[in-house]
Order: structure tokens, then sequence, then C-alpha cells
């Protein structure tokens, strides 16, 4: 029933879409909350190392009665631990994590793995197929270069330990040989393996889909702007183009009313008189247009106080729609100070608009304070949206009205609240009519008032 304009995370999309546009223009890639997500499932992934090598190593010597160097690879652990430590202290600061990082993070997961079989008996290790735990990750995280050299470096460390390592002293238990440790040692590294795979890779995977995500997100909104900044271009030449001829217009107009010929008929000056308003009222959606397509919000802006904006905004429109029937209720429960938007206005007036040409004899318009929100509320009793437009409610060319171009007036709407950072929201009304309502940030209004 409602149609917000990003409902995937609480903050403002306006907000969301600023960050994304920072960090392409600091070169930050987008990949930046991805990067740092699967830089953060390593670290995890290095704690559950450093413990199961703990366990391990008890284990082995307590129960098993193999004699390992206990204070080497206790050595090996803690410089886990402390790569984990700086690993955190990277993540506080605010840059995105990249390639080589996320490769030099895995290549020292490699000489740690390295290094503990290396002390405990070489590639007869059973715990040797945990390089495959690298070399999978490296291939899902990395580019293609750094998991090709990883899979070289696995490859290396595995074909030096073939010579190279510290043989270990097996202790004959009863019912146990060398086999059947073996064969243990390599059952629970299958079950290491396949668990840690499943969960890690699965969470790197959701990483990269909110990646694509909002990739996608990034893209759409740059195609709206796009479109809006074509139409803004097009309105601004129109507007540009139609003020010579007005101007015309209101001169031979204003010589008609003096021309004593015409001045005799009080008729036709009735309609001279009604041709002049029309031209005035002409002049001004030009003027109007200008100012939203030409000039940065605040440059041309007036201080004005809440309710002076929003009477004033009601009794605008209500004037030059002299045959609807607006009923207008002010509930905002102080008169702050405020920067007169025009932007808003128009936003206003467009949903105004769109009430009156399927509502003209009643049509609501409420505004209230909701927290730290303004809400304006605009209620007709025409037929409703149909439920295929409100799914899609925002979007260009989205209309019933059957007119070429039709639908831009609620998609203005929706990318003028969303760069204010407010948010839209229609339905339908159970008694017939819709609703379309409108909220805002105080913020993206108020003036800080003077503490004298």
């Amino acid at each position: 029933m409602s149609a917000p304009l990003d409902d995937a995370a609480p903050v403002p999309p306006a907000t969301r879409l600023a960050e994304m546009r920072t960090r392409l223009l600091h070169g930050v890639p987008l990949e930046d909350s991805a990067g740092r997500k699967n830089l953060l499932l390593l670290i995890q992934l290095r704690w559950i190392a450093a413990a199961g090598q703990i366990a391990s190593i008890a284990f082995v010597t307590l129960f098993l009665g193999v004699t390992v160097p206990i204070a080497p690879m206790l050595g090996v652990i803690l410089g886990l631990v402390l790569l984990n430590l700086g690993s955190l202290l990277r993540l506080r600061l605010k840059r995105g994590v990249t390639n080589v990082e996320l490769f030099a993070a895995l290549l020292f997961d490699v000489a740690g793995l390295t290094a503990q079989l290396y002390l405990s008996g070489g590639a007869a290790n059973p715990f040797t197929s945990l390089y495959l735990l690298q070399v999978t990750l490296g291939a899902v995280l990395l580019k293609p270069w750094s998991s090709i050299a990883l899979v070289l470096v696995t490859v290396l460390c595995f074909a030096g330990l073939t010579t190279n390592y510290r043989p270990l002293e097996f202790v004959e238990q009863e019912g146990l040989g060398l086999m059947s440790l073996h064969i243990i040692g390599m059952l629970i590294c299958f079950a290491l393996n396949a668990a840690l795979l499943v969960v890690f890779v699965t969470r790197i995977g959701n990483n990269i889909r909110e990646r694509d995500a909002r990739l996608a997100d990034l893209r759409q909104h740059a195609a709206e702007e796009d479109h809006i900044v074509r139409m803004g271009l097009l309105a601004s030449g129109a507007a540009h183009e139609l003020g010579t001829p007005l101007s015309t217009l209101s001169i031979i107009l204003g010589d008609w009313r003096r021309m004593p010929s015409l001045t005799a008929n009080p008729e036709l000056v009735d309609e001279i008189e009604a041709m002049q308003a029309e031209v005035r009222r002409c002049k001004s959606i030009v003027t109007h247009i200008l100012m939203s397509a030409g000039e940065a919000r605040g440059l041309e802006a007036g201080m004005t106080t809440m309710h002076q904006f929003l009477d004033g905004l009601a009794a605008d429109w209500r004037a030059t729609r002299p045959g609807a029937n607006l009923r207008y209720e002010n509930s905002f429960d102080r008169n702050m100070p405020i920067v007169s938007e025009s932007t808003l206005r128009q936003v206003v007036f467009n949903v105004l608009d769109n009430a009156y040409e399927v509502s003209p004899d009643r049509i609501l318009f409420h505004a209230a304070r909701v927290g730290d929100q303004l809400r304006l509320r605009v209620e007709d009793r025409g037929p409703g949206f149909d439920s295929a437009i409100l799914a899609s409610l925002g979007k260009p060319y989205q209309s019933t009205k059957g007119r070429l171009g039709g639908g831009l007036g609620l998609f203005l709407v929706f990318n003028v609240l969303r760069k204010l950072g407010g948010n839209v929201h229609a339905e339908n009304l159970a008694n017939g009519g819709a609703l379309v309502e409108l909220t805002l940030p105080l913020d993206a209004l108020s003036i800080e008032e003077d503490a004298t």
C-alpha cells in the first residue's frame, strides 16, 4: 500500500546516495562495504584457526601422547592473534579494503598454516588439505591475478613441505597405529574444511550480492537524475523561449486596454483583463520554472516562517485554481523560521494538481509536525491509484491519464523529496479516493535561531 523511496535500509536514500558519490569522488571503490565485511570474515576465520590449533596441540599432547614443539607452535598462534588485532585496527579506518589487502591477509594465513605444518610433520600432516580452504576463499574474494598467485604460493608451500619439515615422533597406542591417526586426522580436516567453506563462502556471497544491489541502486538513481537534468534543461530552454512572446502579449494587451475603441465596450474590457491575468499567470509559471531549473537552493531563497510558507502555498495554489474546493488545515505547532524552498513548493503544487484533476470538488491539504519531520497530506475523492501504478509509483511515465509524457509529476516529487532526505507514501483510502503523504526532515528547511 505504500511507496517508500527506499525501504532497503533505515538510512535516508539521499544520505546513502551522497555517501556513494563521495566514495567515488575520492577514489574509493564501490565494493568498500563488501571489502570491509570480507576482511572481517577473514578475521573471524583466523580466530577460529587460532582456537582450533590450540585445541589440536592440547589434544595430541595430552590424549595421544604425541610430542610436538609447543613453544614454536604457540609462537605462530601468537603471530596470528597479533595479525588479527592489527586487522581490527585497520577496520577502524574509514577507507575501503582493497584487493591487495585481502591478498596480503590470505598470504599471512597461508604462511601461518605452512609454519604449523612444518613443525608438525610437513606434507604427511593430514591437515595439509586446509590449503584448499585458503585457495577457495582466494578464488571468491580476489581478482584473477591474485587468486592465481595464491594458488602458486600454496603449491610451492606444499612442495616445500615434502622435503623440509620437522618430523613427529608418533607413540603407538593400543588399537591406534600411524595410519589410523592419519585417517582420523584426514576425517577431522575434511569435516572442518566442508563446514568452514559452507559458512564463509555463503557469507561472502551475501556480501557480494549486497554490493551488487547497492551498485544497481546507484545506477538507477544516476539514470533518474540524468533524466531530471535533461528535463530541467528542456524546461529552462522552453521558459526562456516563452519569455519573449509573453512579454509581447503583455504589451499588446496593455495597449488594447488604453484604446478608446476597445475600452468603450465593457465586454471587451473584461476579456482583455482576463487575458492579462492569464498572461501574468503564464509569466509567473515561467519564472518558477527558471528558478527550479537554474537556481541552486538558497541562492534566491528567502527567509520566512513555517506558517507563512504553508499558508502562502495553499493561498497561491487556490488563487490559480478558482474552481477547486480545497480544504486547508495547518496543525504545525510551532511557527519556526525556515528557508522558503521553491522546489518543495513546486512538489506540493504537483501533488495538489494531480488531486485536482480527479477530484476538483473535494481536496484536503493538511500540514502537521510529527517528531522532527514536516508531514504534508493530500487527500482526494477520485478513483484512487491502480494497483500497478502503486507498485511502480515514482517511476517516470507511470500514469493512468493516457497522456504522452504523463507520470512525470510524481516522478519529480519522489526525486525532489529524496534529495531533501524525505519520503513519499501513497495509498488508496478505504472510503474512496487516494492519499499522498510527504514527509521531510525539518533540518532540510529550518534556520538555526541565534541564542541572543
